[in-house]
């Protein structure tokens, strides 16, 4: 079946684009830098080897003016760039440069809150009677103690860190702000029409400098829900505070705000506009964002994929299968497709650990040819392809003989630091505890990026230490070695990515706009589909998310042509064209269908 609505194939730059996103601190210094950290500058060098790989649209994290509480996603100044990165030469240089090479900068918008070192918040903070109390969320005690010890207005807890409230007092005012993720980040009141004019002048300043448009971080938390109600208990064993996602996901008046951001700014340009949206499965939810008449944004990161480990909060861990991967990734190509949507396709971002150490064989022996399957999936899916620095040549997981001293995130920090509070002495439980960290921490995708393998990896200068440990393996899994590679038989995994990204552009009809239809979806190893253009040209992906030699059959009705690709080899592949395909472990092939 091909798509029922007209404008889900209507050809778009930002459809078409293929973003990689750069996590600034780690993706790469300038020479004579002082810190640790990566530069503005840094990306700027390195924009001829992303252009080489096949990249449209760099997003950054941010770079603004932030006390890093959360790595800056805790600003406190959206117009000023943060020295640590460098000045606003090096950003006008960036966008010069990225503009002669026909390549666009995404902007990281963090307006769901705001540092509590931004002035609108110090001016908030600074009397009950100031102008700006009223763009924060403020709340007087639950109660007050007899001994005069105050209760957080409810048992929201904190996202970033589930042992402690959401809520945090000041003793001056004698009221409670709101900060969902850290007590730093305070989380702006968009009831306030004054507040939501602020950010419109923000959108429209980027967009003036030269920015193509926005990833919108936690754009779906902006609402809240009306008298800020207690969370239900869903977390025991000495928790205090519960998570409240039903409270502030997608709240009553989260398409409101959209619609109005939408009139004010962005129907003003031709923009690239991401959402991200935890907590949100609902389609038809979805589709009040993204669908081609909603007015509101392009697309959204649907998180079902990456929270398939999650069960109710994001650092523990659930049993998943092939089988479900398989029916969450077919649903929303499906939903999309139906209903005049767009999707976005990721698997990795500096939020989740490394997908080849998540969903295929981070070992020495099967991770170079996991890291290809992935990349034959999501360069063969219907959306716009956003990839994470690193993905592009297979990185995985910190080892787990790593000191938790090594890990940096906030977020890892406060897990540990409960485990140590609630399990102390349970030799046991701080193992579990710990094996968490080694699959899901953040800190897995926000190591350093390892360009070669002299010292420091090529990501700074030898002489200076790097804010973060670098990863064990970067002397054998690094840019050079794998941009140069010549092995007659095999590509590296950059060099099968890079060629994967110029098989999608040159067949974007199929690949980025063409019907997806999965075949033997209960088969519990093998994910196959095919995807097929408006004039009916037909390509077959298989793969196999297993470590066995299996055999899949074909359709009956079902022939294939020639197989061009897959991950064995740099060759067509020699496979039967009909019937009962031998499948290597862990190995995906794309076919032409007669």
């Amino acid at each position: 079946m091909c798509p029922t609505k007209s404008s889900y194939a209507v050809p778009k730059w930002w459809k078409e684009a293929v973003v990689y996103q750069v996590y600034p601190s780690s993706f790469q210094s300038h020479p004579g830098a002082t810190s640790g950290w990566g530069s503005i500058k840094g990306i700027t060098s390195r924009l001829d080897y992303l252009k080489s790989l096949g990249v449209d649209v760099v997003w950054s994290s941010p770079f603004l003016k932030s006390p890093q509480a959360d790595m800056g996603y805790d600003i406190a100044d959206y117009k000023q760039i943060d020295e640590c990165y460098g000045s606003w030469d090096d950003v006008d240089e960036l966008i010069s440069e990225l503009k002669k090479r026909d390549m666009k900068l995404m902007v990281d918008l963090v307006v769901n809150h705001t540092s509590n070192e931004h002035p609108w918040f110090l001016e908030s903070r600074s009397s009950r009677d100031n102008a700006k109390r009223d763009w924060y969320i403020w709340k007087k005690p639950k109660n007050v103690s007899a001994d005069g010890i105050p209760e957080p207005p409810n048992n929201w807890a904190q996202i970033l860190g589930e042992a402690n409230s959401a809520w945090n007092y000041d003793e001056k005012s004698g009221e409670y702000y709101l900060a969902l993720f850290t007590p730093e980040q305070s989380d702006l009141n968009w009831e306030n029409p004054e507040v939501r004019t602020a950010i419109w002048d923000v959108m429209n300043f980027w967009m003036q400098r030269g920015a193509a448009g926005f990833r919108m971080d936690v754009i779906n938390l902006i609402s809240k829900v009306p008298g800020y109600p207690d969370a239900e208990i869903v977390l025991s064993d000495g928790h205090l505070y519960q998570p409240a996602m039903k409270y502030f996901v997608n709240g009553p008046r989260l398409h409101e705000y959209l619609q109005e951001m939408h009139r004010e700014v962005l129907s003003k340009y031709d923009s690239i506009t991401v959402g991200e949206m935890p907590g949100v499965s609902d389609k038809n939810e979805i589709l009040q964002t993204v669908g081609a008449d909603a007015g509101e944004l392009r697309m959204i990161f649907i998180f079902d994929l990456v929270d398939i480990d999650k069960p109710n909060v994001r650092m523990a861990l659930k049993s998943w299968d092939v089988k479900e991967m398989k029916s969450i990734i077919t649903h929303w190509q499906r939903v999309m497709i139906e209903n005049d949507g767009w999707n976005s396709v990721f698997i990795e971002n500096h939020d989740n650990p490394r997908s080849v150490s998540r969903y295929a064989d981070d070992s020495d022996e099967w991770r170079a040819t996991g890291a290809k399957l992935l990349a034959l999936m999501q360069t063969t899916l219907g959306g716009t392809l956003f990839v994470y620095q690193g993905e592009e040549i297979g990185m995985r997981n910190a080892p787990t003989s790593w000191l938790i001293e090594e890990f940096k995130d906030i977020e890892t920090l406060n897990y540990w630091k409960k485990c140590l509070a609630m399990y102390s002495g349970d030799k046991d439980k701080l193992a579990y505890c710990r094996k968490i960290i080694d699959m899901k921490a953040r800190d897995h995708s926000r190591t350093p990026m390892p360009w070669s393998s002299e010292e420091n990896a090529g990501f700074r200068d030898p002489d200076v230490k790097p804010w973060m440990r670098i990863t064990d393996d970067y002397k054998t899994i690094n840019v050079e070695a794998q941009m140069k590679a010549d092995d007659p038989n095999d590509l590296s995994v950059w060099q099968f990515w890079q060629r994967g990204l110029r098989n999608r552009k040159e067949h974007a009809d199929v690949f980025v706009y063409g019907d997806f239809q999965e075949l033997d979806p209960q088969h519990p190893k093998v994910y196959a589909y095919i995807r097929t253009s408006d004039k009916g040209e037909k390509w077959l992906v298989v793969l196999n998310f297993s470590g066995d030699e299996i055999q899949w059959t074909m359709p009956s009705d079902m022939e294939v042509e020639f197989w061009p690709c897959s991950n064995y080899t740099k060759h067509h592949v020699e496979k039967p064209k009909k019937s009962d395909i031998p499948l290597q472990p862990w190995e995906g092939i794309l076919g032409r269908v007669i």
